[in-house]
């Protein structure tokens, strides 16, 4: 989510008749990357998903909207933004651009999917929030799940492993990706420590930080590096 900064991103690519590549929530509450054409498709990939996404077929996929020459916008942590990249002959990189974000390691979709399951005793659920800001707002971490006769419980015991780093992948420990020298084109995160620096901007809706690491985008974003 990355305080809407991805929203306003892909609304340009969109805009364009370009297509949006992101992960969502399916039926399942399972994480997987997906193709969008619209809004209304984009907003599946709105909102964090702490667990690793199961990619399937999207980098085919990719490949074949940029052959045919549509602009192409991907966002992914950083070792998917670049092994995308490394999957596509660099004849195909004009019309695509890369979006990563600030990455703290992702957790086996296994854990998730088993603290779904132990969830799903307590009735039907019909939607899964990572990070529910209606809880608490944005300063808060929560994750809730709704249930089929309306109820929403809240919990925040995969945040707590999330961030104790008990359950994130061994290879995210020594991660090569998520460095200065981004493979990606932009950066986006939350922008925690705003309050130390601009306070008259800190509040409780959040506040995005973007760092552009290229200069070949075709989203007007001012290119820095440094």
């Amino acid at each position: 989510q990355s305080g809407g900064v991805f929203t306003a991103l892909s609304d340009v690519v969109l805009a364009e008749e370009g297509v949006i590549y992101g992960a969502a929530i399916d039926e399942n509450l399972e994480v997987s990357h997906i193709r969008a054409q619209s809004p209304q498709e984009r907003d599946r990939m709105r909102g964090s998903k702490y667990v690793q996404s199961a990619m399937g077929d999207a980098f085919r996929a990719v490949r074949d909207d940029l052959r045919s020459g549509r602009k192409v916008m991907f966002t992914g942590t950083p070792c998917q933004t670049a092994a995308l990249k490394s999957f596509l002959p660099s004849s195909l990189h004009d019309n695509l651009i890369l979006v990563d974000f600030l990455c703290h390691g992702v957790p086996s979709p296994a854990v998730w999917n088993a603290y779904v399951a132990s969830q799903k005793r307590k009735g039907e659920i019909v939607r899964a929030d990572f990070r529910d800001k209606s809880i608490a707002g944005w300063k808060d971490h929560q994750e809730s799940f709704t249930y089929s006769d309306g109820r929403v419980l809240s919990s925040e015991t995969f945040k707590v492993l999330f961030y104790k780093n008990i359950m994130l992948r061994h290879s995210c420990g020594s991660c090569t990706y998520d460095l200065t020298d981004r493979e990606s084109d932009i950066v986006i995160a939350d922008f925690w420590g705003i309050s130390e620096v601009l306070p008259e901007m800190d509040g409780d809706a959040g506040t995005s930080m973007v760092y552009c690491c290229t200069d070949n985008s075709f989203i007007a974003l001012p290119p820095h590096r440094g």
